[in-house]
């Protein structure tokens, strides 16, 4: 039965191992800059020829978190999974290719479980990288390239459960992730093909794909009177109508501006007298996510979108990016 721990208690455990498991990663981050420097480039630039898949193993937990990063490469751009090692000796071995790579992780080196797949890699010729701690480990002397984690304590206070080793097995799956992103130049629009889906997806759509255009934008051209303007406005529903000079944007007339202007004769005046000079506007290529950011900037509900040289081409509503689940 668990003994009871009063709050500050719990507080002081929660903290420690949070403190550990940092100096565990600025600990990592001097070994990048180190010792681990040529090695890691060495690696990236073997992974990054491949003309086939990064396969990624381990065992226990550091194989949770080779399926983490099996995962995350396959995310960015870098074609990826994790093949478990007992299962590569009962067959799944047919799953690794002779243009493919290994990332092997291991924080002994010594895992009995990944000798099958590693002298598999060794026979064919098959890149190998070692995520490991030992140098001199079975695993890091067969491997054509070492990462070699630097020791730090885990944050169990027996030592014994894997906590501050897998946080910087963890952390330097990423970095190679993000490495290899950033040296291929994936893109946001990149990054979208691969998470369709979900929030994520719905932020990485361009302000394009959404807008409104043809005979859906509130469009009135300059010098229109604003009781025909107010008409408009009403009969395309978004708040607002954009005041054109041969199709380029000069204003925007609002809700907010009606109401700055019902203590004067509002239905004589003509929009340019009303309109607000140069709006808020976001072009096509814009992602959903940075036009809502400047909706909630600008406190505003409604964008109209230009091309290059200030054209009207579309409009974006605050409703359009709940639809799709940016919001």
């Amino acid at each position: 039965m668990m003994d009871t721990l009063d709050d500050t208690g719990v507080l002081a455990s929660a903290v420690r191992t949070i403190a550990m498991e940092a100096d565990g990663l600025r600990l990592l981050a001097e070994a990048l800059e180190g010792e681990m420097r040529a090695p890691f480039a060495r690696a990236l630039s073997l992974i990054g020829k491949v003309r086939g898949r990064v396969i990624v193993t381990g065992v226990g937990k550091s194989g949770h978190i080779g399926s983490k990063l099996a995962a995350t490469l396959a995310s960015t751009g870098t074609p990826a999974f994790f093949v478990h090692p007992v299962e590569a000796v009962h067959g799944d071995l047919g799953m690794i290719g002779r243009d493919d790579a290994v990332i092997a992780i291991s924080w002994s080196g010594e895992s009995a479980e990944l000798k099958g797949i590693v002298a598999y890699t060794r026979r064919f010729s098959i890149p190998l990288v070692a995520i490991t701690s030992r140098e001199t480990s079975a695993l890091a002397v067969q491997a054509d390239e070492a990462l070699i984690l630097p020791r730090a304590a885990e944050a169990c206070p027996h030592g014994l459960a894997p906590t501050t080793s897998t946080t910087m097995q963890l952390a330097l799956g990423d970095a190679i992730a993000v490495a290899l992103l950033e040296a291929r130049g994936f893109t946001p629009g990149d990054f979208r093909i691969f998470h369709p889906g979900g929030q994520l997806g719905a932020s990485l759509t361009h302000v394009g794909q959404i807008m409104h255009t043809g005979e859906a934008l509130p469009l009135v051209a300059s010098g229109t009177p604003m009781s025909e303007a107010i008409i408009t406005m009403s009969r395309k529903g978004f708040g607002c109508v954009a005041v054109v000079e041969r199709g380029r944007l000069l204003g925007i007339v609002t809700d907010g501006d009606l109401r700055r202007h019902l203590g004067g004769d509002l239905l004589s005046m003509h929009v340019d007298e009303v309109m607000t000079r140069d709006p808020r506007t976001v072009a096509p290529t814009t992602l959903a996510v940075k036009a809502l950011e400047i909706l909630n900037a600008s406190n505003i509900t409604t964008l109209m979108v230009v091309e290059e040289g200030g054209m009207a081409v579309g409009v974006l509503h605050m409703h359009d990016l709940l639809r799709i689940g940016v919001v």
